[in-house]
């Protein structure tokens, strides 16, 4: 006989070899396993709060570190900035000595740029009338024979020399 032909006795003998448990049974061995089960993950919420925790930590530390690498980066551009001023002043004191005009009257950023307002300030200037100079006494009276700044101004304004 084969097996998958059982005959009702067969069956009977495999029912009775079969373990039954009552409900109390049942709930006692589910009742335990979820006890395992929950012991496992006793911690979990306490390791959830610490979780959280170092989160607001990292991200604490972490807006420090941006602020700090921000206030670096402003002092990193202040310094470029003064040092391509002073570079500008420097070349520009240069290019007034060379071409002999006030550096306080150029404009400009490049050689080239203060170069070309070098020479459209002495075009201009050499343009201009020129008048005699002025010589300033200040307080003190004017030397015997010679005129006092008032009277040589008034003379230039009105066409004497």
């Amino acid at each position: 006989m084969s097996e998958a032909t059982e005959t009702p006795t067969q069956s009977a003998e495999s029912a009775e070899n079969e373990k039954t448990f009552t409900q109390a049974e049942v709930d006692a061995i589910v009742g335990d396993r979820l006890k395992r089960e929950r012991a496992k993950h006793a911690d979990y919420s306490e390791l959830k709060a610490k979780a959280a925790r170092l989160d607001e930590i990292e991200a604490a530390s972490k807006s420090e570190l941006e602020k700090a690498v921000e206030r670096a980066e402003k002092a990193e551009q202040a310094l470029a900035d003064i040092k391509a001023a002073e570079e500008v002043a420097a070349l520009r004191a240069e290019v007034a000595r060379e071409k002999g005009v006030d550096a306080e009257l150029l404009r400009g950023t490049t050689r080239e740029e203060l170069e070309e307002h070098a020479d459209a300030i002495k075009a201009f200037a050499g343009n201009a009338p020129r008048f005699g100079s002025v010589p300033d006494f200040g307080e003190a009276k004017p030397p015997a024979g010679k005129k006092g700044t008032a009277e040589l101004f008034a003379d230039a304004v009105n066409g004497n020399r």
